[in-house]
């Protein structure tokens, strides 16, 4: 194979329905709203930013219901991705409420239906073939099905040498988890890449401590972590000390969903090509910055 060796993603695939709400909320009566439905999914949103913004081959494991697989397989193929996808009989695709206010921020309502029914008999040693990178979503570790299909993906990747990396996706399913359950759940990863949030909540530190100090505290546990801040860039940490701080790049948000996955996928698309961490993340940055100038979280 020729290039950098391919990215190999395990996550979610949803179906994103996106309300724009330009006004506040009108309880028990109508918000006028700009309304799409779009494929989502923050394994698959980073999967597509890494094919757009990067030169590898990028493949995706995920889990869709009956009713939508056709149409999210053609949206990954049309974005340059290859996916496999477990079709399942039981539940629908996952579904996610995305409520955009006035000021470009999100609150989700979530479904994750079949994406979290993946399980080790979906996982295939071959899907390994040929990777430089195994991404883990990390949706996958709040239910203990696609937990155990995590794992089962990130031990194979150590055995043969391949990097991993995760996203903790979500502080509020984080703190239903537990910080430690889920740092024992992903130990060995190489890479993390949570938001302000999230780290402080995974390092066991109080909101008004400095993200630094979680970020610094986290990397004495993988080795290299990336904290993203928004509008205020990106923060490095590695084996217990902050080595960069990145800026973000200048954007007018209009809806701020998938912005996290985009920077993900612009990162370990610049890491596959031999970027350093703080070029990685200047990377991510530039396509987040463009993700949060358009309605939903793909390219």
């Amino acid at each position: 194979m020729t290039g950098p060796g391919a990215l190999l993603v395990v996550g979610d695939v949803v179906t994103d329905v996106v309300a724009i709400h330009p006004e506040p909320l009108a309880p028990a009566t109508d918000t006028t709203a700009r309304i799409r439905t779009l494929p989502g999914g923050a394994g698959a949103n980073a999967a597509c930013w890494a094919a757009r913004t990067g030169t590898a081959e990028v493949r995706l494991l995920t889990r869709v219901g009956v009713e939508s697989a056709r149409w999210h397989e053609r949206a990954l193929v049309d974005a340059g991705v290859r996916p496999r996808l477990v079709i399942d009989s039981q539940e629908p695709t996952g579904t996610v409420v995305a409520l955009v206010g006035k000021d470009a921020e999100r609150t989700f309502l979530t479904d994750s239906g079949a994406s979290l029914r993946l399980c080790p008999a979906d996982w295939a040693p071959s899907l390994l073939d040929g990777a430089a990178h195994l991404h883990l979503s990390g949706y996958l570790f709040f239910a203990d099905s696609s937990r155990e299909l995590a794992m089962v993906a990130l031990r194979a990747a150590r055995t043969r040498g391949v990097p991993v990396s995760v996203d903790p996706a979500s502080a509020g399913f984080l703190a239903a988890l537990g910080p430690q359950r889920f740092l024992d759940s992903v130990a060995g990863a190489g890479v993390l890449l949570p938001n302000e949030d999230e780290a402080r909540l995974l390092a066991g530190l109080p909101e008004p401590t400095g993200v630094a100090r979680a970020a610094a505290a986290l990397s004495r546990r993988v080795p290299l972590v990336v904290v993203t801040r928004g509008a205020a860039g990106a923060l490095i940490a590695e084996d217990g000390r902050i080595t960069a701080e990145v800026e973000a790049e200048p954007a007018e948000a209009v809806d701020t969903t998938g912005a996290g996955d985009a920077f993900t996928g612009g990162f370990l698309a610049a890491r596959l090509e031999g970027a350093d961490p703080p070029e990685a993340a200047r990377a991510g940055c530039r396509a987040a910055a463009l993700a949060v100038t358009r309605v939903g979280g793909r390219p």
